[in-house]
């Protein structure tokens, strides 16, 4: 089998990817190892920034989005039993975000490859990329029992933290950034209006908690929790009474209850791989960095990459020059690191650590008492919320 670009991983990194080649008139197939069930019911990301959005309506992928998609122009901050909203268009000159879950975005990539794209083959691992600093590399894979090769003139890696991509990066040349967090984010669904029509951030001396939503009637909530926390530990009542107790507010505002459909706990951890290229291999997404979802960075970021990546094929077609795809690595974590550091700062300031000190949880009331009170911070906050240019 032969392309021009070869994608390992169908979500939605990998998805736009072949769908932006589709409307340059590039051609790729994208492998995926798991059955398109799966994909298009893997809970991930729900945050949209205002690029990702503008990407997806330039792609041909946003009609749904905006139909069915919740827009958000603000967040609200809650700390000492006070709530703070930050107004996104006011402070950045229009911008917003969108609530659509990571599993809708797959859907809809999903269906427009198969209809329009190239080949999409699901249940088809990845076993090795061969030859990446090469003008032909190749992806070995397994589809039915059956190895085989895929040979082409690019790869772009969208295969995630555990795929096979970033480790044909010869370990001479690579270099990794990384923290782990101390605690992560035990996650409910539950089949429940959401409880305020904007997310709300709250720091709380018992750890931090988020109201967020998947539609007008299902909320998607978390809290903090020990690092290694076990989900079924908790039963139902015991997270709802602690939700009230975090999101406590001076006024009247209270938190609706529902049945609980799903419980999870995501661990925390900021990573970073360098470089992002190795000759003619690209990696994008969890294969090249990792957020804590704080600051609802992760899917964001990935957009930025594969659009980075398509603009610099396109542009290597249309001169002759690989100037971009030169520069991919280096233009792609000028946004990661600023991620990294917005990811990192949202964490530290909404977090309670373990072992922390009076004098840090003194810290963290400033600095939010300095976003409630300062526009310069908040326009800080409410930029890098909405998204940091893309490419």
């Amino acid at each position: 089998m032969r392309t021009t670009v070869g994608i390992i991983g169908a979500g939605p990194a990998g998805l736009l990817l072949a769908r932006l080649l589709r409307n340059a008139g590039i051609d790729s197939v994208v492998l995926e190892s798991r059955d398109r069930d799966y994909v298009e019911r893997r809970q991930r990301a729900g945050i949209l920034e205002q690029g990702t959005v503008d990407v997806l309506r330039e792609a041909g992928a946003g009609e749904r989005m905006d139909r069915e998609g919740l827009r958000h122009d603000g967040i609200e901050l809650r700390f000492d039993k006070k709530r703070h909203r930050v107004d996104f268009p006011a402070l950045t000159g229009g911008r917003s975000v969108m609530v659509y879950a990571q599993t809708e975005v797959c859907k809809d990539l999903i269906a427009l490859q198969l209809k329009e794209g190239g080949p999409l083959l699901f249940e088809t691992e990845a076993l090795a990329v061969e030859g990446a600093d090469t003008d032909r590399p190749r992806v070995r894979f397994r589809r039915e029992g059956v190895e085989d090769v895929l040979e082409c003139e690019y790869v772009v890696g969208c295969d995630g933290f555990w795929g096979v991509a970033r480790k044909a990066v010869p370990a001479g040349l690579a270099r990794t950034f990384e923290r782990t967090y101390p605690f992560g984010w035990l996650g409910i669904l539950a089949d429940v209006a959401p409880s305020h029509d904007e997310l709300v951030y709250a720091r709380h001396d018992r750890g931090f908690a988020l109201l967020s939503m998947r539609s007008p009637s299902v909320s998607r909530l978390y809290l903090q929790v020990p690092a290694g926390t076990d989900a079924e530990q908790w039963g139902d009542e015991e997270i709802w009474a602690e939700l009230e107790r975090r999101f406590e507010t001076a006024d009247d505002w209270r938190l609706e209850r529902g049945p609980i459909t799903q419980k999870s706990v995501t661990p925390m951890r900021s990573y970073v791989h360098e470089p992002m290229r190795h000759g003619r291999l690209y990696l994008a997404g969890d294969a090249a960095h990792i957020v804590p979802p704080t600051g609802a960075k992760g899917l964001n970021l990935a957009v930025g990459d594969v659009v980075t990546f398509a603009r610099a094929l396109v542009h290597r077609r249309e001169t002759g020059s690989e100037d971009l795809l030169d520069a991919y690595s280096a233009t792609c974590l000028r946004r990661v690191w600023q991620a990294e550091r917005f990811s990192y700062d949202m964490t530290t300031l909404l977090h309670r650590a373990p072992d922390a000190t009076p004098f840090e949880d003194r810290l963290a009331t400033a600095r939010l008492e300095r976003i409630a009170s300062s526009r310069a911070a908040e326009t800080d906050l409410a930029e890098a919320y909405t998204g940091f240019p893309l490419g």
